[in-house]
């Protein structure tokens, strides 16, 4: 029977956030599976991992990014022995510091006032290193994630987000692969939160993408297949 591999996207994220990793892996004879957190059921980050659960078949692995690893540390708080292996991405097992959550909340605010502007190009700076600012390519692609998924989803998921629990015992607990990749630049969810979680896991990695920022499956695709791939043989 082929591995599943589910792909769990961040913030405003879609399957494009993945379409690179989504390819290596169906050729390298892995089924894959993308998780849907848009529905208007997605309230909160233990009922986007209970809804994946069941979607998924009883043994699976997890590559997630941002929020996707979020819902990842839940999804192995609610059921470890499903979890065959797993790589976080550009993420972090902390619940949110009052700072973070104080500008989520005001993130929030603006958007329920009606001023959502998805991820506008002042914000590019924080998800992509500067020297794929240019990039009109990829600058595209995720802003046209954004819109698509657009302001209700935004709320749901900030909100969402906003709760969700500090999972580094979790992860401490946890005895499979683990994969830990972080773009060197990225400032969303920086280098020290990759090394703090690579050193809670017992069996963790950390891969280390150079020049690049928080969005790395997009970023530096090759860079990321490639560890992936060593992660799956593992």
């Amino acid at each position: 029977m082929k591995q599943t591999v589910a792909f769990l996207p961040g913030l405003l994220c879609d399957a494009d956030l993945f379409t690179a990793q989504i390819a290596a892996m169906q050729a390298a004879g892995r089924r894959t599976h993308v998780a849907d957190f848009a529905g208007e059921d997605q309230v909160s980050i233990p009922v986007m991992a209970s809804k994946l659960l069941g979607e998924l078949p009883e043994r699976f692995s997890l590559v997630a990014l941002s929020m996707g690893g979020y819902v990842a540390l839940e999804v192995l708080a609610q059921a470890p022995e499903r979890v065959e292996r797993l790589a976080l991405l550009d993420t972090n097992a902390r619940a949110d510091s009052p700072a973070a959550a104080a500008r989520r909340r005001d993130l929030l605010r603006l958007a329920e006032r009606g001023r959502f502007l998805g991820v506008a190009p002042r914000l590019m700076p924080l998800y992509l290193h500067e020297s794929r600012l240019e990039d009109d390519v990829l600058t595209g692609a995720v802003a046209g994630m954004a819109e698509r998924l657009g302001a209700d989803v935004f709320r749901r998921q900030q909100g969402a987000i906003l709760e969700r629990k500090d999972h580094r015992q979790t992860l401490a607990a946890y005895e499979g692969p683990v994969l830990v990749l972080c773009g060197r630049q990225d400032q969303v969810t920086p280098l020290p939160r990759s090394e703090e979680m690579v050193a809670l896991a017992p069996d963790g990695v950390l891969t280390v993408i150079e020049d690049c920022g928080h969005l790395s499956t997009m970023e530096r695709p090759e860079a990321v297949n490639a560890a992936l791939l060593d992660w799956m043989d593992r």
